[in-house]
């Protein structure tokens, strides 16, 4: 006999429907699956037997084979264990075959029948929705599963629960939605004295979703003003959380089945691999600027990335998504991110001070940030100097303002540009726009049309950073509250091109 299960196989945040196929067949007792498993596939085998040990269900002394179709997708994961162990029964007629063939099933088998949580529970309940099946999950996947709302989520704690509930012996109720988390940042910027410039360029980027480098020596407070942006963020729109929530599924990263609302905030180390920031490694997992989409993706000690690395940015901070290239498949991955960057002036970080520069200063300066590309430079549209801060400001209290009062100007900008792109899918901020429709939105007055022009002269802007001009100065006026685009916004775009820096 043959029975039929239901699984998924993740191709980046998609989950394709993967039949799982059972048949027991006569012949020499063995345990055979097929179709391109991995190898925790392949373990499915020995968990698949304890756990009918502890269901009381001998495995058949007869041929078993499991084929998961389509054979040539590649299968990945510890979560074929639950389809697997459920077509089998099914082959034995334990449970009702029609009866599974309405379900959706994943999660890892202990040896003592228990279901252990899996990831990818998000993106599997959207596949089962989408061909109007029931989800069955382990318990701790549950509440991360049910945020879908359209396909009824099941989540039993063991093997014998699955059974008892599709034979209708002891049916579960539907699994709930978690909490919606919005941690409040612990670092606020009122803490930051001084550094008023840096204050007013992360109120811009977060406003616009505008990419920014700082420079500066050690201890200016670079680290500490990009650790306050996440209290800068507005909310994620539902869709939006929805879409980061299931790249984090992927990658195991939610907890207690909660969906988060806050802008996700990564900070890699600059040793971190290839794979590690852009995706890739086993199973084509997403990358560090997946895992901050629709948020910030902090790259402290910018020049100590490698080469390589920094390169690969460029692509994926122009299109929003990364393609993750494989002999056998190319997976795509949703990464539209504010990149925040520090950088020191040079090696030993104390290039405009005389008396602690190092023997090569200027020269290691131009050497140190020589290592970031013209093009790299080119896709930032804030360039800041940060300078040190004197003991005499350290010791003055506190004046500034805090992050919510930052927070609160963000999301006003953030309104005028969620109505103004409301009829342009797939534009959500300033910094999305391109062409004529940027064209329309940045015209700027007669004034600042020659200012503009002036400035692309002296500092030689390419087209890009000439547009990032534009981009920025109407955020800026969308902070100000107006609706056209006028020379003292454009003046304060410009002023955070650094001339030393500049790469258009």
């Amino acid at each position: 006999m043959v029975a039929i299960a239901y699984s998924v196989a993740f191709e980046g945040i998609q989950a394709r429907l993967v039949e799982v196929q059972a048949a027991v067949s006569p012949g020499l007792p063995s345990f055979t699956i097929v179709g391109l498993p991995d190898k925790a596939v392949s373990e499915a085998r020995e968990r698949v037997r304890a756990a009918f040990g502890a269901l009381s269900v001998a495995m058949p002394s007869r041929r078993v084979t499991v084929n998961l179709s389509p054979a040539d997708l590649p299968k990945e994961g510890s979560h074929f264990d639950l389809p697997i162990a459920l077509a089998i029964l099914a082959a034995l007629e334990v449970v009702p075959a029609d009866e599974l063939a309405q379900v959706v099933s994943l999660g890892e088998l202990a040896l003592d029948g228990r279901l252990v949580a899996v990831a990818g529970a998000l993106p599997s309940a959207m596949a089962a929705a989408e061909d109007q099946r029931t989800l069955i999950c382990p318990r701790d996947c549950g509440a991360e599963a049910a945020w879908v709302g359209a396909v009824p989520v099941i989540a039993p704690a063991s093997l014998r629960e699955v059974v008892d509930h599709l034979t209708g012996r002891s049916p579960l109720g539907q699994a709930r939605a978690g909490q919606v988390a919005r941690p409040r940042p612990a670092a606020d910027m009122v803490d930051v004295k001084g550094q008023e410039r840096a204050k007013r360029a992360l109120e811009i980027a977060a406003a616009g979703r505008h990419h920014l480098l700082m420079v500066g020596p050690p201890g200016a407070g670079k680290s500490m003003l990009a650790a306050r942006m996440p209290g800068l963020m507005p909310d994620l729109t539902p869709a939006e959380a929805l879409e980061t929530s299931m790249i984090h599924s992927l990658a195991g990263l939610l907890g207690d089945g909660g969906i988060s609302r806050a802008a996700p905030f990564r900070d890699p180390h600059h040793t971190a691999s290839m794979a590690a920031i852009v995706g890739g490694g086993r199973g084509a997992r997403p990358g560090e600027i997946s895992l901050a989409h629709n948020g910030i993706l902090f790259l402290d000690e910018l020049p100590e990335f490698s080469r390589p690395v920094l390169e690969t940015l460029r692509q994926p901070i122009e299109t929003g998504e990364v393609v993750v290239a494989r002999a056998n498949a190319h997976i795509r991955y949703p990464c539209r991110f504010l990149l925040i960057a520090a950088a020191n002036p040079c090696r030993c970080g104390h290039l405009a001070d005389p008396a602690r520069a190092c023997a090569k200063a200027p020269l290691c300066g131009s050497d140190y940030l020589g290592r970031l590309s013209g093009p790299l430079m080119d896709r930032f549209d804030l360039r800041i100097e940060v300078p040190a801060v004197g003991l005499d400001d350290l010791d003055m209290p506190a004046t500034g303002e805090p992050s919510g009062a930052f927070a609160g100007r963000v999301a006003a900008a953030r309104a005028v540009q969620a109505g103004r792109f409301d009829a342009h899918p797939g534009l959500r901020t300033n910094a999305d726009a391109g062409g004529a429709l940027l064209d329309e939105i940045a015209e700027p007055d007669a004034e600042g049309a020659g200012l503009i022009r002036r400035a692309a002269d002296r500092l030689g802007l390419t087209a890009r950073g000439y547009h990032r001009i534009l981009r920025t100065a109407r955020t800026i006026a969308d902070l100000a509250g107006e609706a056209r685009v006028r020379a003292p916004h454009l003046a304060e775009a410009i002023g955070y091109r650094l001339p030393f820096l500049a790469g258009g």
